[in-house]
């Protein structure tokens, strides 16, 4: 059969083999029957495995991410979708003795940018 594209869903059928890894996440590997070929799907997936043995999977949604108005060394401005504005400040564990000072002084030229270019 050729390569197909997954138009709304399709029923195989095949073999299911739960387990459990020694770090404890949980495993499920599905191994077909049928002499199918589909477009392969990477992605993060919800999934709900009953007591009968019924598995339900659905792809999360992608995240998406606020494109920076303004990026320091440490730090980055941006508009969110949900109509916030968002400031992010991030430094190394080694650093924590310059973390207040660079905090001040990167939120200062931040601010000073956004009262120039946005108000």
């Amino acid at each position: 059969m050729s390569k197909n594209k997954l138009k709304k869903s399709v029923t195989l059928d095949g073999l299911m083999t739960l387990g459990q890894l020694d770090d404890g996440r949980h495993t499920a590997d599905f191994a077909c029957c049928e002499d199918m070929e589909l477009e392969q799907v990477k992605g993060t997936f919800s999934v709900q495995i009953q007591r009968d043995g019924n598995v339900y999977m659905t792809e999360n949604k992608k995240r998406i991410r606020n494109t920076p108005i303004f990026r320091e060394d440490n730090s980055s401005f941006s508009h969110g979708r949900n109509k916030r504005y968002y400031y992010v400040f991030s430094m190394e564990d080694d650093r924590i003795h310059e973390l207040a000072k660079e905090l001040v002084r990167q939120a200062n030229v931040i601010a000073q940018k956004i009262t120039k270019e946005l108000i």
